[in-house]
């Protein structure tokens, strides 16, 4: 028989019998890059009392744990900027000592990791996703309006030289990605970091037709294996990611693609928001407000229940939609709700 969703021993579970394991808990909505997928150049940010602090954060996180969750990846906006992010760092890696969490990591920017790689490492992190898009400095500078690739660079340098595994996520963008995929191919893995490529997603007002950016990665695909041969494998991170081998590197690349071929059958993922919301799909408007409770002393039971029904509302998939001229179906930015 099929448990009920988020039913007790079993860990949460979702209504199509799906065991959710993974939690994507953003800290922060800001970011010190404004990439033109992510954000709009001119952003209004959340006031500090509508983000949930780090111990309400960090509470919550524990509550996942207990409840099944054996993977947490911090993310943002930018994770780093957070004031005090180390707190939760060291309150999280208690559930690794204890093995309660099997993985604890984050995705960021770069930007801020030659201050904060030896402290992560220190405090159980053991392998990191970095978002570059771009090895040109003008084109660097002109996806993230303003950013520094000089930059990024030092921090995935600090990051391996703290012993980190990093992997690369490079956004697949129109009238660019194509011409520099070779080169990202190469940087990455002569320094034994694998490479992830994923299609825009159509989340939140950027200022930009999401179909003047889009490149599908089957053709992106096509365009690698006219230089490199691919050979499948069935490696998987705990992500959407399907990976291949590049057998004249030996490297590994990924491919995360929300369009072409929908990753949705074994989800098993969810994210809570900086606010407080608890979003069970990205690609879904469901939200369920754990803030308010938090904040209206309610116990952990009556947290862990209200998690619990959430996973009774899990959809099978998403709604991403791509069309000429279309406001985004979900009007949420991926910065809000963190990737």
């Amino acid at each position: 028989m099929m448990p009920s969703p988020g039913s007790g021993g079993c860990g949460l579970i979702d209504r199509f019998g799906r065991r959710v394991s993974y939690l994507r808990l953003s800290v922060t909505d800001r970011c010190d890059l404004r990439c033109v997928y992510c954000m709009s150049e001119d952003m209004t940010f959340r006031s500090r009392r509508d983000i949930l602090t780090l111990e309400e954060l960090a509470r919550l996180a524990h509550l996942f744990i207990a409840r099944g969750i054996d993977k947490v990846r911090i993310t943002g906006g930018e994770p780093l900027v957070r004031q005090g992010i180390l707190d939760l760092f060291r309150s999280l890696s208690g559930s690794l000592r204890d093995g309660s969490l099997r993985e604890l990591t984050l995705t960021t920017n770069g930007t801020q990791l030659s201050r904060f790689a030896d402290d992560l490492a220190r405090l159980g992190v053991r392998r990191i996703n970095v978002s570059l898009d771009t090895l040109d400095p003008d084109r660097f500078r002109q996806l993230t309006r303003g950013g520094s690739l000089t930059q990024v660079l030092s921090g995935i340098e600090a990051a391996r030289e703290a012993g980190l595994a990093v992997k690369l996520n490079a956004v697949a963008l129109k009238d660019g990605t194509e011409e520099e995929i070779d080169d990202l191919i190469a940087f990455a893995h002569t320094r034994g970091m694998a490479l992830s490529l994923i299609e825009t997603m159509p989340l939140g007002d950027v200022g930009a037709d999401r179909l003047d950016q889009y490149l599908p990665l089957d053709l992106l695909r096509q365009r690698i294996e006219a230089r490199w041969t691919l050979v499948d494998v069935p490696m998987r991170s705990g992500g959407p990611a399907r990976y291949a081998r590049i057998l004249e590197t030996g490297g590994l690349i990924g491919f995360i693609t929300p369009h072409t071929h929908n990753f949705c059958a074994d989800c098993n993922r969810v994210r809570v928001t900086a606010a407080g919301t608890l979003h069970t799909c990205l690609g879904h408007e469901d939200a369920t407000d754990l803030k308010a409770i938090l904040r209206d002393s309610g116990s952990d039971d009556e947290i862990v229940r209200v998690i619990d029904e959430a996973m009774g509302r899990k959809p099978i998939g998403h709604s991403f939609v791509l069309q000429r001229g279309a406001s985004p179906v979900i009007p949420r930015r991926m910065s809000e709700t963190g990737g």
